[in-house]
């Protein structure tokens, strides 16, 4: 028996969690020869602008050994283009618009956002937070949580209440958590995740760069490890929040893997260079990988990867966090403290097996090594060697060194 692939996004229920990435696939018109546009969950539209757009110079594409470079500049017919013949085709077809916008300021977003709002037939609308901000020399709005928020708010402002919002985040943040909640506090229905990484490639015949833009957005199989981290973070922290999980994804295996990680939908990309037919394919590889799970839905894989993990989770944290955090409120042992603030006058370092750093710290009775990093500690105390509750590397007590 076929696996149910039927998923929501919003009020509207879709025929697969498989749709195509923006900017890979134009609005669906070239892809329609290969694929039935129709029976896929949606079409999420190459970004559109307030005015038409010429791009950037060619070229604008670069290979590389795991995926591409692009830099097409958000070449476009604008707004007014993409309405009067874009979306009309779309619905032709029958299938459902997901209209990516970008701006180079809040008030493009909110304009772009009310002139979706009076056409009928959008399903949901994409804000694309990877333009340069230009009341912040051009600094990419996803960039920036409270700049994201604004942008967001804006939007979901100016868009009819019916249709949902997803902010699109770049994963070129120290921290893509405090991203989602600034979009989601702001009104986000749903997340997408994630744009392209910035990147780079040289011409080693001419000695330049590759691209006319000379940096380009690297997208393909190199980033979906580190798309589905993503992922799995902004699902730890809103699970309740729907997720278009994006970057890398070739097969019905790859698509899983991101449903695991908590996204709700999956959106197919860079593939579509090669194989125009590659949302088809995917979307029946990945009943297939269902069928021979035993899953009769989806829904039921969706965020799966994250029961019984927590325990996990919380000792990589620590380790991630540096090594000797204790397990109650992420403290150090004193002496590693002292060491970590250039405070080593009283005592000295040593490594021990393994170089995992010391600190010999003077005691009542004597003096231990403390180290940082996984196992426990003793440290002399009263003339004796007592376990205490750090969660450290096994860390030594010079007898030579008691006082």
């Amino acid at each position: 028996m076929p696996a149910d692939l039927r998923t929501r996004l919003g009020q509207l229920e879709l025929p697969s969690p498989v749709m195509t990435a923006s900017g890979c696939a134009g609005a669906g018109r070239e892809l329609a020869q290969f694929t039935d546009v129709a029976r896929i969950g949606a079409v999420i539209t190459k970004s559109v602008t307030l005015e038409p757009r010429a791009g950037n110079p060619a070229p604008r594409l670069a290979e590389t050994p795991s995926g591409m470079l692009s830099s097409p500049g958000l070449q476009g017919p604008g707004i007014d283009g993409f309405l009067q013949r874009d979306l009309p085709w779309l619905l032709s077809r029958g299938a459902r618009a997901v209209v990516s916008i970008a701006g180079h300021t809040v008030r493009e977003y909110a304009e772009l956002a009310v002139r979706l709002s009076d056409a009928a037939g959008v399903s949901a609308i994409e804000v694309n937070l990877g333009c340069p901000d230009a009341a912040a020399a051009g600094r990419p709005f996803a960039l920036d949580p409270t700049a994201a928020g604004q942008v967001v708010a804006q939007v979901r402002g100016s868009a009819r209440y019916d249709i949902p919002v997803f902010a699109k985040l770049s994963p070129e943040v120290t921290d893509i958590v405090s991203v989602a909640r600034a979009c989601v506090s702001s009104g986000a229905d749903g997340l997408s995740l994630v744009n392209a990484v910035p990147g780079m490639a040289i011409d080693p015949v001419s000695f330049r760069p590759a691209l006319a833009g000379m940096f380009g957005g690297l997208s393909g199989p190199a980033i979906r490890p580190l798309a589905v981290r993503c992922v799995w973070q902004v699902r730890e922290a809103f699970p309740d929040v729907p997720v278009i999980g994006m970057g890398g994804v070739r097969t019905g295996r790859d698509a899983l893997e991101f449903l695991l990680a908590g996204a709700t939908m999956v959106a197919v990309g860079t593939v579509l260079f090669h194989d125009p037919s590659a949302c088809s394919r995917i979307q029946r590889e990945l009943e297939e990988e269902l069928v021979a799970r035993g899953v009769d839905r989806v829904s039921e894989v969706v965020g799966r990867a994250h029961e019984g993990a927590g325990a996990a989770a919380d000792r990589n944290s620590r380790v991630l966090a540096g090594g000797g955090a204790v397990a109650s409120g992420g403290k150090y042992p004193y002496s590693y403290q002292r060491w970590l603030k250039g405070q080593v006058p009283r005592w000295r370092l040593r490594l021990l097996p393994g170089g995992m750093p010391a600190a010999r710290e003077k005691g009542e009775c004597g003096a231990a090594w403390v180290c940082a990093g996984r196992g426990r500690a003793r440290r002399a105390r009263s003339g004796k060697r007592r376990a205490v509750g750090w969660a450290c590397h096994a860390a030594r007590v010079d007898r030579k060194d008691r006082a």
